[in-house]
């Protein structure tokens, strides 16, 4: 009897762990994964990112926390929304002024093209709404959490330059030159939006494979 009590209050308690973590956004918890340092080493263990200040600790016996300029690039186990999703040290001019080294996740790369995003929480100016709990795997994005919301900026990296989307539905097609018509049936056929992490995923991998 008291092994069976001691299993369903151990079974609560992961329980309430796991919800408790569930209503966090990704930058807020703790995921397994390496980074790779500018040296060549590579270190493992769980790994918590900052990409406000371009930073990322690493937890084994103690936590260490390594800045952008350190790292080339550090990949995690998303457990949360499931997956592995890699970050890459880049140089960028945030404010526009100096280019310093800066994080982010790459979502598709090809031969010319890649598509890039920094994540950022933002207030939920619609309210509570009724998002579902589609995990990022990395199609969609979260829920929402106590009016906070997981929103990004998308990048396009090309010619060696990276250039911010303004997630207008003109610019995507001047982003992705060449293939106007195939693109604009690719959207509508899938029902796909210019806007949306996903949907940007897979019309950048579409775009490379028609370009390649």
């Amino acid at each position: 009897m008291k092994k069976a009590i001691f299993t369903l209050g151990f079974l609560f308690l992961s329980l309430v762990l796991a919800l408790a973590q569930n209503s966090q956004f990704p930058s807020q918890v703790w995921h397994k994964g390496n980074i790779y340092l500018n040296d060549g080493t590579t270190i493992s263990g769980l790994i918590k990112y900052d990409l406000d200040n371009n930073l990322v600790q690493l937890q084994t016996e103690t936590v260490d926390t390594f800045t952008a300029s350190n790292v080339a690039n550090f990949e995690i186990y998303d457990e949360i929304f499931g997956g592995i999703r890699k970050f890459y040290s880049l140089p960028y001019a945030i404010n526009g002024q100096y280019e310093t080294p800066t994080f982010f996740e790459v979502l598709t790369e090809g031969t010319d093209i890649a598509l890039l995003c920094r994540e950022y929480i933002a207030t939920d100016t619609r309210g509570m709404n009724n998002w579902g709990p589609v995990g990022m795997n990395p199609f969609w994005g979260p829920q929402t959490y106590s009016g906070y919301r997981l929103a990004f900026n998308y990048y396009f990296f090309k010619n060696g330059k990276m250039e911010l989307y303004s997630l207008k539905r003109k610019d995507l097609f001047a982003m992705l030159p060449g293939y106007d018509e195939e693109i604009d049936l690719f959207m509508r056929k899938n029902r796909l939006e210019h806007d949306k992490r996903g949907d940007l995923l897979r019309i950048t991998a579409y775009y490379n494979d028609l370009h390649n």
